[in-house]
């Protein structure tokens, strides 16, 4: 069932959601993995089918899209293995202290507690890894928040099929009726962000899309946080010394990174900045193919399309490598410019254009690098292709670090590792909430507030504070 949700499938839903934080919220955090494991056995065997799905309505390949399972998989149980450590639950105990030196301290106990239902936003080029069963979906839940998950319309048979594995693996293990459910249509989603009941959103999408639905939910009576992954160029400065050592080597792996899935990574180069001197700009046309490749859908073709024009139309903008855009499946375009032109005119040429399109900046004097960098908004991803002498890199790391939630050396964005230490966020437009992440067992803390306890006794506490820990939870004591 695809239609769009109307306004009673809504309210049931989200009563349900209200009905299962109830009893999901109170679980203790190890109890909730299990069902973690469960939806990740039931995706590991319903794969197949899956993946036969997401094929015939996104054309992203079955290689492609198997691999993307193994991920969706992997990140549920490694929220299950979080959860089961406690770690995420902040466990802070400072024990009564007549002698604090800010005046007699009464007994404090800090931890983290779930926020309640949370509506996730399912993004378009990731059908399995953030959408229905993806990373926001296993952060909120491992954090003891129930799920609505608003399909995305690029994939809507995948969504209602990926939705009913979930249901149904959470059904067989006992899990709250209500806990998890999806809703299909654009209004569906504007009236769930605004509903009293929910109380975060997860989003990755367009600027546009993740900016009004960030205003809907601070806007509200009661704002909301909102986790909007948005827009991003990720940015690659290439110093002088890199360029004459290892010129051949990066135009060939900054190829090979922003056509990578035809260009429609969150996370693709689209920019690249290179010396003038080292006339890298003359080896890009043969190293660029000429390969049609298919984006994911009509509504992307026409905007990538029209983007690219506006970008191809810029003064000071030249195309190097002029793919083919006005056709279904577009081949690589590669324009240039200067950076003295991108500093008149930051605005219109730092600009993400999703699909395989790149702009190539060439720069006079290396210190160009500083002022660019200087000059760009909030990014994903800000890399350096540099060499361990260049007398630019410490300062470039520095300015980079302000702009952009990973910064890189001598590597390329494209891979967004699921680990402890991931950071895939940055500062606005790249996302609403600069200080998370959504990938990474970080991102869990998204879906969480701190409660602190006064004076409250041993019994009455969170079992995370108390003395004896039977939790057996990470605590820092005094």
């Amino acid at each position: 069932m695809t239609d769009a949700t109307n306004a009673l499938e809504l309210v049931r839903k989200l009563d349900a959601a209200t009905g299962a934080f109830e009893q999901w919220s109170r679980l203790e955090p190890a109890d909730r993995a299990p069902f973690l494991e469960a939806i990740a056995s039931a995706l590991e065997e319903a794969a197949p089918k899956l993946v036969a799905i997401a094929d015939e309505e996104t054309s992203l390949g079955e290689t492609r899209l198997r691999n993307e399972m193994v991920r969706t998989v992997f990140q549920l149980r490694l929220f299950a293995e979080a959860v089961t450590r406690g770690e995420y639950l902040g466990a802070t105990i400072d024990r009564a202290d007549p002698a604090w030196p800010m005046g007699p301290r009464p007994d404090l106990r800090r931890v983290l507690e779930p926020l309640g239902p949370v509506v996730v936003f399912s993004a378009s080029n990731f059908p399995f890894a953030f959408s229905v069963a993806g990373g926001d979906t296993a952060s909120a839940l491992a954090a003891g928040c129930p799920v609505v998950v608003k399909a995305h319309s690029g994939h809507p048979r995948l969504s209602a099929a990926t939705a009913e594995v979930v249901q149904r693996a959470l059904r067989s293990s006992g899990a709250p009726e209500g806990l998890f459910d999806v809703v299909f249509g654009t209004e569906a989603g504007r009236k769930a962000i605004v509903d009293p009941r929910v109380k975060a959103g997860a989003f990755t999408g367009s600027t546009e899309a993740g900016r009004a639905l960030f205003d809907l939910a601070g806007g509200r009576p009661e704002p909301i946080p909102f986790f909007g992954e948005l827009g991003s160029v990720n940015p690659v400065f290439v110093t002088e010394a890199a360029a004459e050592r290892r010129g051949a080597t990066i135009v060939s792996e900054f190829v090979g990174s922003f056509t990578l899935g035809a260009g429609q990574f969150c996370t693709k180069p689209g920019i690249l900045l290179v010396p003038a001197s080292a006339r890298l700009v003359d080896e890009l046309p043969g190293a660029v193919p000429d390969t049609p490749l298919t984006l994911l859908n009509e509504r992307i073709r026409t905007s990538y399309a029209s983007v690219l024009r506006e970008l191809r139309d810029t003064a000071g903008v030249r195309v190097l490598v002029s793919g083919d855009h006005d056709g279904a499946d577009p081949s690589p375009t590669v324009l240039c410019t200067t950076s003295a032109d991108l500093l008149r005119d930051p605005e219109t040429l730092i600009r993400e254009v999703f699909g395989p399109t790149a702009l190539v900046v060439e720069y006079a004097e290396e210190s160009e690098l500083l002022e660019v960098a200087k000059a760009i908004d909030g990014q994903l991803t800000a890399s350096i292709q540099g060499e361990d002498d260049d007398t630019v890199a410490a300062e470039l790391i520095r300015l980079l670090a302000a702009k952009a939630g990973r910064v890189l050396w001598n590597q390329w964005p494209t891979g967004v590792s699921v680990t402890y230490a991931q950071q895939h966020g940055g500062p606005y437009p790249a996302t609403t909430a600069p200080a998370t992440t959504s990938v990474g067992t970080e991102a869990i803390h998204r879906f969480l507030r701190p409660v602190a306890y006064q004076g409250v006794p041993q019994h009455l506490l969170p079992p995370a504070l108390r003395d004896a820990n039977p939790l057996g939870v990470p605590q820092r004591v005094s």
